[in-house]
Protein backbone atom coordinates (compact mmCIF):
# COMPACT_ATOMS: atom_id res chain seq x y z
CA UNK A 1 0.00 0.00 0.00
CA UNK A 2 1.24 3.53 -0.75
CA UNK A 3 2.14 6.24 1.58
CA UNK A 4 1.78 9.92 0.61
CA UNK A 5 4.66 12.13 2.23
CA UNK A 6 4.64 16.20 2.53
CA UNK A 7 7.84 17.53 1.29
CA UNK A 8 8.12 21.79 2.42
CA UNK A 9 11.04 24.04 2.02
CA UNK A 10 11.74 23.35 -1.90
CA UNK A 11 13.09 25.57 -3.63
CA UNK A 12 10.96 27.32 -5.97
CA UNK A 13 12.89 25.84 -9.19
CA UNK A 14 12.31 21.90 -8.19
CA UNK A 15 10.66 20.13 -10.31
CA UNK A 16 8.76 17.11 -10.20
CA UNK A 17 11.75 14.99 -12.04
CA UNK A 18 14.36 16.56 -9.40
CA UNK A 19 11.63 15.72 -6.59
CA UNK A 20 11.25 11.67 -8.22
CA UNK A 21 15.21 11.82 -8.48
CA UNK A 22 15.46 12.89 -4.59
CA UNK A 23 13.09 10.48 -3.18
CA UNK A 24 14.28 6.98 -6.06
CA UNK A 25 17.39 6.03 -3.56
CA UNK A 26 15.20 5.48 -0.82
CA UNK A 27 12.40 3.10 -2.30
CA UNK A 28 10.04 3.03 -5.30
CA UNK A 29 8.72 6.29 -6.06
CA UNK A 30 4.60 6.25 -7.20
CA UNK A 31 3.99 10.14 -7.78
CA UNK A 32 6.23 13.24 -7.20
CA UNK A 33 4.42 16.36 -7.79
CA UNK A 34 5.64 20.03 -6.94
CA UNK A 35 2.57 22.39 -6.01
CA UNK A 36 2.47 25.32 -8.74
CA UNK A 37 0.48 28.78 -7.80
CA UNK A 38 -2.38 28.68 -10.33
CA UNK A 39 -1.69 32.51 -10.83
CA UNK A 40 1.81 33.30 -11.32
CA UNK A 41 2.80 29.15 -12.71
CA UNK A 42 5.90 29.39 -9.79
CA UNK A 43 6.08 26.60 -7.32
CA UNK A 44 5.11 27.06 -3.83
CA UNK A 45 7.52 25.23 -2.17
CA UNK A 46 6.40 22.34 -1.59
CA UNK A 47 4.81 19.14 -3.08
CA UNK A 48 3.85 15.08 -1.89
CA UNK A 49 5.50 12.25 -2.97
CA UNK A 50 3.82 8.71 -2.86
CA UNK A 51 6.32 5.90 -2.16
CA UNK A 52 5.31 2.27 -2.66
CA UNK A 53 4.78 0.91 0.85
CA UNK A 54 4.83 2.29 4.50
CA UNK A 55 7.82 0.48 4.76
CA UNK A 56 9.90 2.76 2.14
CA UNK A 57 7.82 5.98 3.49
CA UNK A 58 9.67 5.33 6.78
CA UNK A 59 13.06 5.00 5.01
CA UNK A 60 13.12 8.31 2.93
CA UNK A 61 11.63 10.19 5.85
CA UNK A 62 14.70 9.28 8.25
CA UNK A 63 17.18 9.86 5.17
CA UNK A 64 15.64 13.37 3.84
CA UNK A 65 13.79 15.11 6.97
CA UNK A 66 16.12 18.13 7.74
CA UNK A 67 19.08 17.31 4.65
CA UNK A 68 20.18 20.06 3.21
CA UNK A 69 18.52 20.67 -0.38
CA UNK A 70 20.32 23.59 -2.43
CA UNK A 71 20.43 25.63 0.69
CA UNK A 72 17.31 24.40 2.24
CA UNK A 73 16.42 21.87 4.94
CA UNK A 74 14.00 19.78 3.57
CA UNK A 75 10.76 19.27 5.42
CA UNK A 76 9.55 15.97 5.04
CA UNK A 77 6.54 14.05 7.24
CA UNK A 78 3.59 12.04 6.40
CA UNK A 79 0.78 13.82 4.91
CA UNK A 80 -2.19 14.50 6.29
CA UNK A 81 -5.73 14.69 4.80
CA UNK A 82 -6.77 17.40 3.39
CA UNK A 83 -8.73 19.72 5.00
CA UNK A 84 -11.90 21.19 3.80
CA UNK A 85 -11.23 25.51 4.01
CA UNK A 86 -14.34 27.33 5.40
CA UNK A 87 -12.63 30.78 4.71
CA UNK A 88 -13.89 30.16 0.70
CA UNK A 89 -17.66 31.16 -0.37
CA UNK A 90 -19.58 27.65 -1.13
CA UNK A 91 -21.55 27.53 -4.66
CA UNK A 92 -20.92 28.65 -7.74
CA UNK A 93 -23.03 31.87 -8.25
CA UNK A 94 -20.83 35.01 -6.31
CA UNK A 95 -20.12 38.80 -6.23
CA UNK A 96 -21.73 40.94 -8.83
CA UNK A 97 -24.34 44.21 -8.71
CA UNK A 98 -27.49 43.22 -6.86
CA UNK A 99 -30.44 45.54 -8.50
Amino acid sequence: MAKKLYVGNLTYETTNSDLEKLFQPHGTVESAQVIMDRDTGRSKGFGFVEMGSPQEAQAAIAALHGKDSNGRALTVNEAKPREERSDRPRGGFGGGRRY
